[in-house]
């Protein structure tokens, strides 16, 4: 299929705005073209996953747009990075190893783009509204934006996403129109209690098993309780794009363009029904699992996505009833603006006595903070126990936020339930 491109992009292409923007136009028709999309849309905002160093490459394509004068042409935001810059002092990094990763976190602001650095940038004033077009990477801020929000944008990776947001354009394909946006797969919650209590552990467990079984389908997910706040929405997300490829799903009278089954799957048949049982879901969390109850931990990792204010007030009011002192440090990734709300309202002035350690900027899981290596991690985070063992070379005891807490001041896994 042609690319038809409207008289704005031509100009863009030609160079009429600047060499850095006709180099970010050229490589999005490249990208929109073998996507086989017909013409390009206008986004009204972006989000950038290139701040997390990888290697010099990284580097060597934002220095170019830099370099060019090039600036955003849509609000943008950015991702997590390598380096926490709000505490330096916990990075376990040379000097050396830094300076590559805190230039590539800064020359994005160079470009116009807010330094934001949260993978959950829907908890910022940068939230879009339903139907809004965006272009976003992070793979749980896009599933989380299309599903929960309803916003619109497709899975956009390490450049593309920045050029999107230097030419404020996206190509009019996948999840961005509406006939993409329907259900294709049926997935059915069965032989659950009536009275089936919507636990944090449910929702992660629902998130793997899909996300396994739907490849790049839309899901629809029949039965789940509604959630307690729409944090259980990130994680089963999270969880999802973690496992596989998702990048939307629809909850059946819990997420905005799923009323309805019907609805959901706008009037087609689903191409399979898939049954999730009490089984299945304990055989998910089983494998989130490298250890039994009872082994050492080193310490607690929360907040992958990155841990909201209303998680935090849970997890403060759980450390504070305890009235007992951590055994190994709990540390909390977090965004700068949670962060910054956190401090104002006085809310960590007890963070070190409660072997609180809030991480912002980045994530445990993808860079080196953690000190000891030697015992397991708990944490709560689907996300975190997929990735950390081939990223750090951990292993992960996987437990609700209440069994993190305990083990915390145990030192060692203990879980409620299986």
């Amino acid at each position: 299929m042609t690319l038809s491109l409207a008289a704005q992009d031509r100009a863009m292409l030609a160079g009429e705005a600047g060499e850095a923007a006709s180099f970010a136009m050229r490589i999005l028709c490249a990208f929109s073209e073998a996507m086989g999309a017909p013409e390009l849309l206008d986004i009204s905002r972006a989000h950038i996953d290139g701040c997390l160093y990888h290697g010099q490459v990284s580097l060597d394509f934002v220095e170019r747009l830099a370099g060019h004068g090039g600036k955003v042409r849509v609000p943008t935001t950015l991702n997590v990075g390598s380096l926490d810059l709000i505490h330096p002092e916990i990075m376990r990094m040379s000097p050396d190893e830094q300076a590559p990763a805190r230039r590539l976190m800064r020359v994005h602001e160079e470009l116009g783009c807010q330094p934001s650095f949260t993978c959950a940038p829907y908890q910022t004033l940068f939230r879009p509204v339903f139907g809004e077009q965006i272009a976003w990477g992070e793979s749980n801020a896009i599933v989380f934006a299309n599903s929960v929000i309803g916003a619109r944008t497709n899975r956009y990776g390490d450049f593309i996403d920045l050029c999107c947001a230097m030419t404020g354009r996206a190509p009019a394909w996948g999840l961005h129109l509406d006939e993409n946006r329907h259900g294709r797969l049926h997935f059915r919650l069965v032989g659950f209690p009536a009275s089936l209590a919507p636990g944090d552990a449910l929702y992660v467990a629902v998130g793997l098993i899909v996300g396994q079984r739907s490849g790049e389908l839309v899901p629809v997910i029949e039965g789940l309780p509604p959630p307690r706040d729409e944090d259980q929405l990130k994680a089963l997300g999270a969880a999802a794009a973690s496992s596989g490829a998702v990048a939307l799903f629809h909850a059946v009278g819990i997420t905005p363009e799923a009323p309805t089954l019907a609805e959901a799957f706008g009037g087609r048949s689903p191409l399979e029904t898939i049954d999730i049982t009490p089984q299945d879901v304990a055989r998910a969390l089983k494998h989130l699992s490298s250890v039994p109850d009872g082994f050492p931990i080193s310490a607690v990792c929360l907040g992958t996505p990155h841990f909201s204010r209303a998680e935090w007030d849970r997890l403060l009011a759980l450390l504070r009833h305890a009235g007992a002192a951590s055994k190994v440090p709990i540390y909390v990734n977090t965004g700068r603006a949670t962060l910054a709300e956190l401090e104002k309202a006085g809310e960590l002035r007890d963070a070190a006595a409660l072997g609180l350690v809030p991480v912002a900027d980045t994530c445990t899981y993808v860079t080196a903070i953690l000190k000891e290596l030697d015992g397991a991690v708990m944490t709560n985070s689907g996300k975190w126990a997929h990735y950390a063992p081939g990223n750090i070379g951990v292993e992960v005891g996987f437990g609700a936020l209440e069994d993190c807490v305990v083990s915390a001041l145990a030192g060692r896994v203990v879980r409620s339930a299986p």
